[in-house]
């Protein structure tokens, strides 16, 4: 679908094309009309595109937005041509994830607050409708501690409760890499992400440090490491941790592929081998005086033709 935006009132709107779940633009509700907001990401502190829009229940639901961008590309919307070439995918997404950072600045004050006050920032002013998503106030439980008081509920940012919703959405996204017969691990290059190995051959764990790496784009690296210490997962080796490890490659009789490294051939364990013992026969032979005799490589010369007087 293709959906505008006026960017300013002196400039004409521009169009771009978007990839999105039919429950976003559901012509039977016209009370969220899906709208373009900028929201502090949860990973990396700076400001990043969301949506908020409708969900599958009918309530406010915030969408995740990302471009796909190619160079010297563009759109025919309609009868004009979008110059801007890029292709936007717009995904569900759990709103904790932006609401988890401002329980957890809150919560070094180690008291319980209303979750208005807590969820306010003056540089992204539209973090407040965060809590206009159903999920964001029936989900809440699972990062906070919570207290009422008549009508009022008041929070209390928790880690422990925080680590084990962490650990529930690495586990979900196993159990949906394993149906989709993803691969991971050491199975797979990082650079292709072509499958070498058999599926059986990824552990638990190598399931377990590919989901994490996935979880861990939503949330900040200090966030990442504890999890990463919760789910008992060694350190990386690596500092692109969330890509695939290259493959192994060991030694063997079959026929070296182009990938590997030929100068391992210069190497000492490669050198030339010595001669085998010889026979008595080529012993004996070895001792014959043969001086005065012709090489074998002289019988198979040309012969030179005498020169006529």
């Amino acid at each position: 679908m293709a959906t505008k935006k006026k960017r300013s009132p002196n400039m004409q709107n521009d169009s771009w094309v978007l990839i999105a779940p039919g429950s976003v633009i559901d012509s039977k509700r016209t009370d969220n009309e899906p709208m373009f907001v900028r929201l502090r990401n949860p990973a990396t502190d700076v400001a990043s595109m969301y949506m908020l829009g409708n969900g599958n229940s009918g309530d406010v639901q915030l969408y995740e937005v990302k471009a796909f961008e190619e160079d010297y590309r563009s759109w025919f919307v309609g009868q004009k041509v979008q110059r801007d070439g890029r292709l936007f995918f717009v995904t569900p997404m759990d709103p904790l994830y932006l609401i988890l950072p401002y329980l957890m600045k809150s919560g070094k004050e180690a008291k319980f607050q209303p979750v208005d006050q807590m969820v306010m920032d003056e540089e992204f002013p539209a973090c407040t409708r965060l809590l206009s998503c159903m999920r964001s106030l029936t989900s809440l439980h699972h990062i906070s501690d919570e207290k009422e008081a008549g009508d009022l509920k008041f929070h209390r940012y928790s880690k422990e409760k925080t680590m084990a919703w962490l650990k529930k959405k690495v586990e979900k996204t196993v159990l949906v890499l394993k149906k989709k017969n993803f691969s991971v691990g050491e199975g797979v290059k990082s650079s292709t992400y072509v499958r070498v190995k058999m599926e059986s051959d990824s552990s638990q764990q190598d399931y377990l440090s590919y989901a994490h790496g996935l979880i861990s784009e939503y949330i900040s690296k200090d966030l990442s490491k504890d999890l990463r210490n919760h789910l008992q997962l060694p350190e990386p080796t690596s500092p692109h941790e969330t890509e695939p490890p290259l493959k192994k490659r060991k030694l063997s009789d079959k026929p070296v592929e182009a990938g590997e490294d030929y100068t391992k051939f210069n190497s000492e364990a490669f050198s030339r081998k010595p001669p085998k013992k010889m026979t008595a026969a080529q012993k004996t032979l070895a001792k014959v005086d043969k001086s005065g005799m012709k090489t074998m490589a002289s019988f198979f010369s040309p012969k030179v033709k005498a020169e006529k007087k």
